[in-house]
């Protein structure tokens, strides 16, 4: 038997998921089975898998010390080099710039050298974040970019801010997100399209389609056109929506394909971006994020503005496509 007092961090989230974060090794059914076999109790009570735990609680596991051992697993901290920029950090949250390149979350093939890895080493190195104090609670992002998308990625500290990063992001404008990208054609003025698109799983790519259906997804983005020269633009596109390839989908549906990107693109000046600038991806970066409404405890970000600084490489090919009228 153990009993385990539930913290701040903790807090605000369900018994059954609380369970399944501390007995990670731990399967789903196996979870179940321990509520409804009475073996887990909430303040002396039996516990219900639905119930939303408060700071304080207590809950009482009915398994043996060394069973939660083996469930528990093994909390490592993996010590890899830190690849991004801190753009801006408090108590609260961090938001760093992510390189191109560098994965957010692991795949089946990248599991340990990704952006949240590398944060959550360098909360633990400098004493924000330890695993053996913990219980359940691990920094998280609470939003993502494309492999070979560049920018800003928000990450919760702790569980709270966690909790309402993720609640102001599900809201639309509380947090707006601000991308540059460079686009074949000149786009005049600025344009608001909204539509749906269904995701291939197998390619990896989305289209859009003019129809709803269980499998689609509403996407809605704003385009202004910055500066360009009839044959190029510098595109901000703010996401209104946060959808997989929401931009370079849209984009490359108006006519306006980005610079390098190799699934919505346009093959043959990706080529000739690819010989004269070794561009081999989307130029797109996530450049400003904007806290319009905050809630408590985040109240004192509301109005706060973070940039991050335009790739060097973007910035030489901006310089030599826009001041040459023609290339």
């Amino acid at each position: 038997m153990i009993e385990i007092k539930i913290s701040e961090n903790e807090a605000n989230q369900r018994v059954d998921k609380f369970l399944r974060k501390y007995l990670s090794d731990a399967s789903l059914s196996y979870v179940y089975k321990l509520v409804r076999k009475k073996n887990i109790k909430l303040n002396g009570k039996r516990a219900k898998v639905d119930t939303i735990l408060k700071e304080g609680d207590v809950l009482t596991l009915y398994i043996s010390e060394e069973n939660i051992r083996i469930l528990k697993g093994k909390k490592t901290i993996k010590n890899i080099k830190k690849d991004f920029k801190i753009a801006y950090e408090d108590e609260n949250i961090i938001i760093v710039e992510k390189p191109k390149g560098l994965l957010v979350h692991g795949t089946k093939d990248e599991k340990k050298n990704t952006l949240v890895n590398q944060v959550v080493a360098y909360l633990n190195q400098k004493g924000d974040y330890n695993p053996e104090t913990e219980k359940t609670f691990i920094p998280a992002a609470v939003n993502r970019l494309d492999r070979n998308t560049s920018g800003l990625v928000i990450f919760g500290k702790n569980n709270r801010s966690l909790q309402v990063l993720n609640a102001m992001i599900r809201e639309k404008n509380n947090i707006r997100k601000f991308y540059i990208a460079m686009v074949e054609g000149g786009l005049k003025k600025p344009i608001y399209v909204k539509g749906n698109i269904i995701k291939n799983q197998k390619k990896n790519k989305v289209s859009l389609v003019s129809q709803t259906n269980k499998n689609t997804k509403e996407i809605e983005t704003i385009f202004r056109p910055l500066r360009g020269n009839g044959i190029y633009t510098i595109v901000e596109a703010e996401i209104i929506t946060g959808r997989t390839h929401q931009i370079r989908a849209h984009l490359s549906d108006l006519g306006f394909p980005i610079l390098g990107d190799e699934k919505y693109g346009n093959r043959k000046l990706n080529d000739k971006m690819r010989r004269t600038f070794d561009l081999k991806s989307q130029y797109l970066h996530a450049y400003k994020i904007f806290f319009q409404k905050c809630y408590q405890p985040l109240d004192y970000l509301e109005g706060k503005e973070i940039f991050s600084d335009i790739p060097m490489q973007f910035k030489k090919i901006e310089e030599r496509l826009l001041t040459n009228r023609r290339e």
